[in-house]
């Protein structure tokens, strides 16, 4: 029997070589979750049994993750969206679900399968993975084309289309004859329970948050966020719903006060961690040796329901008003199985809806589905551009409207985003009178800007023909505004191949990607946190009596070291992101004892550069010198300001100290 204690460990221990490993392989982790948990279950190699209390704990995941999507949830975004999540959601939900009993209705000669249960089987069917697409939509910067808008808008309906669905699901389990009544029943219930929670939570939580906010704990706060979290889920369980109704009307609630982005962050780690739990649960369901024996069976599950969804959800983007090379990519984005489809496939397991045979089988082909989606997405450009016959017509058409705006020009700038940092540079170059083109995705960007008179088209920077289209070979430079790293190292190694010499500045967050972009091809890098902390030190200066001419000497020479001498601050308790990069440059003070090894010898002898690190500064009598020459030689009760990564920070105090 394994304790409480070693059954923890193991997960732990399972969970972080999966996502290693996963993300070694650059695949969604909770892919890794799932896997881990099939290798280490009952069915496999039998490392961990079936734990009731586990899947109890593991619920708590899906509690938390209903509750980040009710802080997503807004009747404004919604509203913006409301002909792809009410449109093209509703419909996609709806008749998969059909489509499903029909499919039930003609196997039932072969195999008996009650409506009921196609029913639940099709409202688990008609989930995709939010966290896997989303990502990869995220990481190909697709969030904002047309079908990246209309798989996200068809996700948000299906996450919050669970709700019902396992009201559903629960009523069907119950006797047949008072399906209705039990569906009216829950109805009520959940009418009841929205009315009262949102009527009261509106009046009390926004007041009572700002009250615990006023008192400046954070651990107060954790404890009333998770209180309200909890106690919400808590409450529609004791109605008879589910908890992840509760945690989504609580996610409701505070949508609407100042404090949503920071309980998101807050919440963030809670959900990752026991929505990882639940993969790991659900993977330990199933049983591969039945898999095996029922192999024909697993793989017609998975291209049956895959080539289903697929044909459904690119039927209705043409029905919306969508191209065939967009409805290819909507379809192949959402063809894969989802999340809630595991939570609603549970169900169905306890509800016994479906012979547990079946049920392995589906699971089975719902991982495999899952495994599947970061290929399928990967290639959705090929597969469009083979399968579409007007999208290669499409794509011309886009790239001979880029070329027609750049034609006339040159030596003009290319700016890559056109967000509010590329709009305030292209504001700057038109009163310098330099010409610019602006490459964006953002369709409702383009069109305001566009229609203002501003030169912007739609455009993927990240693809060498838009470039092309954008005269790269006529153009005086390129400014990526983009906040991503990856993303600008896509544009810079298509710069590099087409123009090697274009000189291309490119914007960053912090200073930790400046090497790294360097290295890729960028003439210049502008850290955002570095360049506001110099104006903010310029202006302090000047405020306090530096003269100008002074100050912006010192500007300038930080800026021409590539910011060399900002690039490294001491870590506090806030700053616990950070430790996740070892590459990132970071401060450290090491105190000499009266024994340390590196008494009596100077900088030089130490060869502390042979490990990646500087010595900035030497405090000696409470005098602070910066940037101390080489020969400098060092005494007892010196205090040594080292910079640079934080294995190499450890190795050159173990070199100071003698340790």
């Amino acid at each position: 029997m394994i304790s409480p204690l070693e059954l923890t460990l193991i997960l732990l221990l399972a969970a972080a070589l999966g996502v290693v490993l996963f993300r070694f392989l650059r695949l969604p982790p909770t892919l890794g979750y799932l896997v881990v948990g099939v290798i280490i279950g009952p069915h496999a190699f039998g490392v961990v049994g079936d734990s009731e209390r586990m899947q109890y704990l593991a619920e708590f995941g899906v509690v938390f993750l209903m509750f980040s999507i009710g802080i997503e949830f807004s009747l404004p975004k919604l509203k913006a969206m409301r002909r792809v999540v009410l449109g093209l959601g509703v419909s996609q939900v709806v008749l998969t679900i059909l489509a499903s009993v029909l499919a039930g209705l003609a196997i039932n000669w072969w195999y008996p399968l009650s409506w009921q249960a196609s029913l639940a089987l099709g409202g688990a069917l008609a989930m995709s993975s939010t966290a896997i697409v989303s990502k990869l939509l995220s990481e190909r910067l697709e969030l904002e084309s047309e079908h990246g808008r209309n798989i996200m808008g068809v996700l948000l309906f299906q996450d919050l289309a669970v709700v019902p669905l396992l009201i559903l699901i629960s009523a069907l389990g119950g006797n047949p004859k008072a399906l209705l009544m039990a569906l009216a029943l829950a109805a009520l219930k959940i009418t009841g329970a929205l009315a009262l929670l949102l009527w009261v939570g509106q009046r009390l939580v926004g007041r009572w948050f700002h009250v615990v906010a006023a008192r400046r704990s954070q651990e107060l706060f954790m404890l009333n966020l998770l209180l309200l979290t909890l106690g919400m889920a808590y409450l529609t369980d004791l109605l008879g719903l589910s908890m992840a109704l509760g945690a989504f009307i609580a996610g409701m609630l505070i949508a609407e006060t100042p404090f949503r982005h920071q309980v998101e962050d807050d919440v963030k780690p809670f959900r990752d961690v026991l929505l990882g739990l639940f993969f790991i649960t659900t993977g330990m369901l199933l049983d591969p040796h039945l898999v095996a024996r029922q192999w024909p069976l697993v793989l017609a599950l998975l291209i049956g329901p895959v080539a289903l969804k697929f044909c459904v959800i690119a039927g209705l983007t043409r029905l919306f008003g969508g191209s065939p090379g967009v409805a290819i990519r909507t379809g192949l984005g959402l063809a894969q199985a989802g999340e809630f489809g595991f939570v609603l496939l549970n169900m169905i397991r306890g509800q016994a809806l479906v012979e547990p045979a079946l049920i392995q089988a589906i699971l089975a082909s719902m991982l495999l589905s899952m495994l599947l989606a970061p290929f399928l997405i990967q290639n959705a450009d090929r597969i469009a551009l083979r399968f579409a016959s007007n999208e290669w017509m499409l794509q011309a058409l886009q790239m001979t409207k880029i070329a027609s705006q750049s034609m006339k020009t040159a030596g003009h700038v290319i700016i890559c985003g056109y967000g509010r940092c590329g709009q305030n540079l292209a504001r700057l170059l038109e009163q310098e009178d330099i010409a610019y083109i602006a490459l964006e995705l953002d369709p409702d960007i383009v069109l305001a800007a566009a229609s203002a008179g501003e030169s912007v088209v739609f455009g993927d920077a990240a693809r060498r023909d838009a470039l092309v289209a954008a005269g790269i070979h006529r153009a005086a430079g390129v400014v990526v505004t983009y906040d991503s790293t990856p993303a600008a190292l896509k544009v810079l190694a298509n710069v590099h191949d087409l123009e090697p010499t274009l000189p291309v500045v490119v914007r960053t967050v912090d200073d930790s990607d400046i090497d790294k972009l360097l290295a890729a091809g960028a003439t210049e890098v502008v850290p955002e946190i570095v360049e506001g902390s110099l104006m903010l030190a310029s202006h302090a200066l000047v405020l306090v009596g530096v003269p100008m001419r002074r100050v912006l000497r010192r500007i300038e020479e930080a800026r021409n070291a590539r910011y060399g001498l900002l690039r490294g601050y001491f870590r506090g308790t806030g700053d616990e992101d950070d430790t996740a990069d070892h590459e990132q440059v970071r401060l450290q003070s090491v105190p000499l004892g009266q024994r340390a090894a590196a008494i009596g010898r100077t900088i030089a002898e130490l060869q502390l550069g042979k490990l990646g690190v500087a010595v900035t500064a030497i405090r000696r009598r409470g005098i602070r010198g910066l940037e101390p020459d080489v020969a400098t030689r060092l005494i007892a009760d010196d205090i040594v300001v080292l910079s640079g990564p934080s294995e190499a920070l450890a190795d050159a105090e173990a070199r100071l100290l003698g340790e």
